[in-house]
């Protein structure tokens, strides 16, 4: 039974972290107008990378914070049916995180020295769209010795051809890792499908989202989901 309170703060809540990204617009713009870069400021692409990681500086690690401790008991396969298994049950109802792994939306790399740190994992790759992320993400990777175990990703999912150039074939992960970040991929439908395709037989997703997986979406959520006022394309 959903109380009152978890009702009120799941409609309040998208508007609350809509509101934190429309904070950022006005901060963008001053930023981009102190660095003298009119290029950014009127590119609709390069606005959009600069004001999402804007935004994403502040929210990032709370995001990452409040979703660790479901993500983490995921990804160590403790959670079934919706529900986490205490440490001490043995053994666990699912496989943890091993061999290859693809992370989707790896961001400025709040997960990456955790998922490279997993014991049986070898290789991460972080694919990361927004190229301001992707730099930070490369400079994290530097900064914690990860180079060699953790590769940056600097491109979009759906296209085929950079993941191939950063030795991404279909078929060929062991894992996938994606933690509140399939809300904003283009066409979600085909490029989660399309996602699947480079998992080994056998392989195995981990996924933790902002809803139930399957669940029909209420209004309210789908604009957190991005499927109204993100279209703006403005961010």
């Amino acid at each position: 039974m959903v109380s009152l309170t978890d009702l009120f703060w799941g409609f309040l809540g998208p508007w609350l972290f809509m509101a934190t990204s429309l904070k950022h617009l006005p901060l963008t713009i001053l930023s981009l107008l102190r660095a003298r870069d009119l290029a950014t400021l009127l590119s609709p692409s390069g606005f959009q990378t600069a004001w999402f990681a804007s935004f994403w500086r502040e929210v990032g690690p709370s995001v990452f914070e409040g979703s660790s401790q479901r993500a983490i008991p995921l990804l160590e396969g403790r959670v079934s049916g919706g529900e986490i298994r205490p440490e001490s049950s043995s053994p666990n109802p699912h496989p943890a995180l091993s061999g290859t792994v693809l992370e989707i939306g790896a961001g400025t790399g709040m997960w990456a020295e955790k998922l490279a740190g997993f014991p049986g994992v070898a290789k991460v790759y972080g694919v990361e769209p927004n190229l301001e992320s992707a730099a930070k993400l490369r400079q994290l990777v530097k900064e914690k010795g990860l180079e060699g175990k953790y590769v940056v990703v600097p491109t979009g999912i759906e296209d085929r051809k950079g993941m191939a150039e950063a030795g991404l074939e279909l078929g060929s992960v062991d894992c996938i890792v994606s933690v509140l970040c399939l809300c904003s991929i283009p066409e979600p439908d085909r490029n989660i499908k399309r996602l699947y395709g480079y998992l080994k037989p056998g392989g195995r997703w981990y996924a933790y989202e902002h809803v139930k997986i399957g669940m029909e979406y209420p209004w309210g959520i789908r604009m957190y989901q991005g499927e109204y006022f993100w279209a703006l394309r403005l961010l």
